[in-house]
């Protein structure tokens, strides 16, 4: 059973930074792609930034230039480094592994930016 937590969200001004960490439970983890979802009120859950097994990134628009996607095999842990935040990046965030037909999702983490 793969199980995944998130932790690092909270309250910052705008401007500020952020750094959510996942960790994931078992070592099957390395193998495949993950990503950072978000979803905010009203709003359906969208793709934020994604890494491949091997390092390889992408990011939604958005998000480009200013939130940075990593990840550490070898303590099972993602990370979304999240700089210049803006008022408009408020949302919970999720982490999520697709492994074969299944998506797997943590609990989230609620980030707000709001002077």
């Amino acid at each position: 059973q793969v199980q995944l937590v998130e932790s690092g969200g909270g309250l910052v001004q705008p401007g500020g930074s952020l750094r959510l960490s996942c960790a994931a439970s078992g070592s099957i983890f390395r193998f495949y792609t993950m990503g950072w979802y978000r979803q905010a009120p009203g709003n359906q859950r969208e793709l934020v930034a994604a890494i491949t097994s091997v390092g390889s990134t992408n990011y939604a628009d958005s998000v480009k230039g200013r939130f940075t996607i990593s990840r550490d095999n070898a303590k099972n842990t993602m990370y979304l480094q999240m700089d210049s935040l803006k008022p408009e990046d408020t949302a919970v965030y999720y982490c999520n592994i697709k492994i074969v037909a299944l998506n797997y999702w943590g609990q989230g983490t609620q980030v707000t930016v709001s002077s």
